[in-house]
């Protein structure tokens, strides 16, 4: 099992930055991507926000490119979503993921952090 502790979140004003942060601990090995996921409006499922692969590729939904940047600390085994200049609809749950290959795909979910941006 894997298990994700989630920081940061919170409150910012519009234009303000928030830096969430996740670390995964125990069977950690075989990891494929890590990142974080959120409902966007009128989507049941979660869907990406940005995420980063091993090897360090990294993707962004097109409403955070440019904004938002996320890194990743292999030997932590954590994630680092820097959010900058960031705007009301921003506002939601986020969810950290992370993701490992062994008999097929495996997914673990944090239990999500708020964010909540305002004037």
């Amino acid at each position: 099992q894997v298990q994700l502790v989630e920081s940061g979140g919170g409150m910012a004003q519009v234009g303000g930055s928030l830096r969430l942060s996740c670390a995964a601990s125990g069977d950690t090995t075989n990891m494929v991507v890590m990142g974080w996921y959120r409902h966007f409006p009128g989507k049941d499922q979660r869907q990406m926000v940005a995420t980063v692969a091993n090897g360090g590729s990294r993707h962004y939904d097109p409403s955070v490119a440019g904004r938002h940047t996320i890194s990743m600390d292999d030997a932590k085994m954590a994630v680092t979503l820097e959010m900058n200049n960031l705007k009301p609809e921003d506002t939601g749950v986020y969810y950290c993921n992370f993701r490992r290959r062994k008999f097929g795909t495996l997914n673990y979910w944090g239990q999500g952090t708020q964010v909540t941006v305002g004037s």
